[in-house]
């Protein structure tokens, strides 16, 4: 089969399931924006000179693996979903992300001021992918706002995850990589 198929030649892709929709449907810039945070973070990792990043970068996106899956899901299919062995985003998957904030904050890391990005190369990916999570936020909290988010769990996750990649930014800079 080819990655070529021409179902979209009209401007429609598909959701789970087999819903058509526009390709500037909200749900398909949320999980769009989410899968360019995945790129940008393969980017960061492959950046990284640490592993304390690159063994940190991985798991979160596997974790987007998981998030695209359920916003690429029609909420009234996501029982359907979940039935059929898909994993659901969990408090479980912030958790981690809050561990991480407090583990880096232990170590002091901090800024005065504004954080101007390109200290170095690793932490300019990082602050692009920052900036990649916030609009992936900002979509999300769109498709809330249409009553199409049944699970508010990805906008905490999305907010935290931004609060950590600006960490993990600053935190190369203080070893320069």
């Amino acid at each position: 089969m080819s990655i070529a198929t021409k179902t979209g030649d009209k401007g429609t892709t598909g959701l789970m399931y087999n819903r058509r929709v526009s390709k500037c449907h909200p749900r398909v810039e949320a999980y769009g924006c989410v899968d360019e945070l995945n790129a940008a973070l393969g980017l960061a990792r492959a950046t990284a000179q640490h592993d304390f990043l690159k063994d940190n970068l991985l798991p979160i996106q596997k974790d987007l693996v998981t998030l695209m899956g359920e916003l690429a899901t029609a909420v009234d299919d996501l029982p359907r979903y979940a039935k059929d062995g898909y994993p659901l985003f969990t408090p479980e998957m912030t958790v981690k992300l809050d561990k991480l904030v407090q583990e880096i904050e232990a170590q002091k890391i901090s800024y005065q001021g504004w954080a101007t990005p390109g200290g170095t190369v690793n932490s300019a990916a990082l602050d692009v992918a920052r900036t990649v999570c916030r609009r992936a936020e900002r979509r999300v909290c769109a498709l809330q706002e249409e009553g199409q988010l049944q699970n508010a769990e990805i906008i905490i996750y999305l907010n935290r995850l931004a609060d950590l990649l600006w960490l993990f930014a600053r935190w190369a800079e203080s070893r320069g990589v």
